[in-house]
């Protein structure tokens, strides 16, 4: 998924200007995660606009996209734009950190930078988007924290192994999760992703696993039902 553009069913993303391209991990927290018709999303992290714009074509009603890369902050507000959601969709460049809102918001969805203590590449940009340095677990909980709606839900897309870190930070901030998704690439293997939601409220978790490819190699029908009114083939 690296060519300058990918088309959706309902919507196209230009990306030659953003350091992390359209990707499985996008799509899948962008379809999974729970929402309802009009409700609020804040998006952190939006890069291409990608999951701000699946919010929107599932129904959210004012979708807030953050992104701290003036280049991608740029692009992802064509893209929302040119998508049949310019009015609903609100990219903002800034650091969540220094973002300062009275809205509080139904969802918070955001497929955070998941490296820690790895390589560099030489490109800056690449590193921003990858890298956990400058977006921390522990600040993207305390933010996640202080934004939400007080029955809302704060859904991200992790790294199977980090998900108990995750649970750490979330809950000094008060948050528990409820829901969560291990994705299985392929029938076999074990989990690489983690969808995973959390709330205010001691709800019962609800656990599940996504396997997106069966054993002769194609997607499972659990996976073409999750995607199938955003990908093409289907």
């Amino acid at each position: 998924m690296s060519n300058s553009w990918f088309k959706f069913k309902q919507f196209s993303i230009d990306q030659d200007r953003c350091s992390m391209k359209v990707g499985t991990d996008g799509v899948l927290l962008g379809a999974w995660f729970p929402l309802y018709a009009g409700c609020s999303v804040l998006d952190i992290g939006t890069g291409t606009g990608l999951v701000a714009l699946m919010a929107a074509q599932r129904g959210a009603g004012r979708v807030t996209a953050v992104e701290i890369d003036p280049d991608a902050a740029d692009q992802a507000s064509i893209n929302a734009a040119n998508s049949p959601w310019a009015d609903r969709i609100e990219v903002r460049c800034a650091d969540i950190a220094d973002f300062r809102t009275v809205c509080r918001y139904d969802r918070i969805v955001c497929n955070p930078p998941y490296f820690r203590d790895s390589l560099r590449c030489p490109d800056s940009g690449r590193n921003t988007a990858r890298h956990n340095d400058m977006l921390s677990y522990e600040n993207l909980a305390l933010r996640a924290s202080c934004l939400l709606a007080d029955d809302g839900l704060f859904c991200l897309v992790l790294p199977y192994d980090s998900v108990s870190a995750f649970m750490k930070c979330a809950a000094a901030q008060g948050l528990d999760m409820c829901l969560r998704t291990d994705v299985i690439t392929a029938q076999g293997k074990t989990p690489k992703r983690s969808l995973v939601a959390f709330s205010r409220h001691h709800l019962a978790l609800e656990t599940d696993i996504l396997t997106m490819c069966g054993p002769d190699g194609t997607d499972t029908s659990e996976y073409r039902a999750l995607v199938k009114d955003f990908y093409l083939k289907y």
